[in-house]
């Protein structure tokens, strides 16, 4: 049985780590705030870009851009892999990591664009060599979501890569976050309806829109801008799953860190009791001896 000098330290070292999941909880719960509040002025936009590209699809009858033609067939699937750049956040990252190995054993050959150390340190332990890596906790995001777009779009049109696929979170609730996997060009009619489903739909009759200098000429600079902003959103989604899923860990070790004081406690005071126990029996029984004597 551990003494009770053992037993008041493993008490103290848990309050300290009790303490710094406390503060890590609360540096989340203010994070995660001001990341719900990116990803709701960002959303606007996206409706927005959305619907207009599905007015453009609807009034061209062909468009004669790379996004809208398939790949090369030979070349690998190229994988934009998103995570967090820290941990500590539960089974965030390992979740995202998982469904990207899933999608390694489909489809054997794979190009990584990782965004997250966590997502580049796993392509590494794959043994896969990655391609250019960007790190998510930075204070751009878009400028990072502008580079990543342009370097998977120059090896997609290059030939270098046969799609462009994101594996990222999505953030369910508060306590849940589930990996997402969206191929994201070739882009279809069918991808765009489904990327306006949650956007809110007007009855009233529209009028004409007219585009210039043609409606092809927009849609092949709101394309790109298309695959650009649907990075972004991604990257505000992570961000914000990510905080919500360490808020959730580090109540946890809270509580559990609690727990543990609780159990440590009383076994502490079973330990003292029983050292007093002891000594108070080795006095009785030389006290006895003593007056035998």
């Amino acid at each position: 049985m551990p003494s009770v000098k053992d037993l008041r330290e493993r008490i103290r070292s848990l309050k300290n780590t009790q303490q710094i999941t406390k503060a890590m909880k609360q540096v989340a719960a203010a994070k995660i705030r001001r990341a719900e509040q990116a990803r709701k002025e960002a959303r606007p936009y996206a409706d927005t870009l959305t619907e207009m590209l599905r007015d453009l699809m609807a009034a061209v009858s062909t468009v004669d851009h790379p996004f809208m033609k398939p790949g090369n067939a030979g070349a690998p699937s190229g994988v934009i892999l998103m995570t967090a750049d820290k941990g500590l956040a539960g089974a965030f990252n390992s979740n995202v990591i998982r469904a990207g190995e899933l999608y390694l054993r489909d489809h054997k050959d794979v190009a990584w664009y990782t965004v997250g150390v966590k997502a580049r340190n796993a392509v590494r332990r794959m043994g896969n060599t990655d391609r250019p890596s960007w790190a998510i906790n930075v204070p751009s995001k878009l400028d990072v979501a502008r580079e990543v777009a342009h370097t998977v779009t120059e090896d997609f049109v290059n030939g270098k890569i046969s799609d462009i696929t994101l594996i990222s979170s999505k953030l369910i609730s508060m306590m849940s976050q589930k990996p997402e996997v969206r191929q994201l060009v070739p882009i279809t009619p069918d991808d765009l309806r489904d990327a306006g489903d949650a956007a809110p739909t007007d009855d009233k009759v529209r009028g004409a829109v007219e585009f210039a200098p043609s409606p092809e000429f927009v849609l092949s600079r709101l394309l790109p801008k298309y695959l650009e902003f649907t990075i972004f959103s991604a990257i505000l989604e992570t961000d914000a799953a990510f905080f919500a899923a360490q808020l959730l860990a580090m109540n946890n070790a809270t509580e559990n860190a609690g727990k543990l004081i609780d159990e440590l406690t009383i076994q502490m005071n079973n330990a003292r009791q029983a050292a007093i126990t002891k000594e108070l029996l080795e006095i009785v029984g030389g006290a006895e001896a003593l007056v035998k004597g």
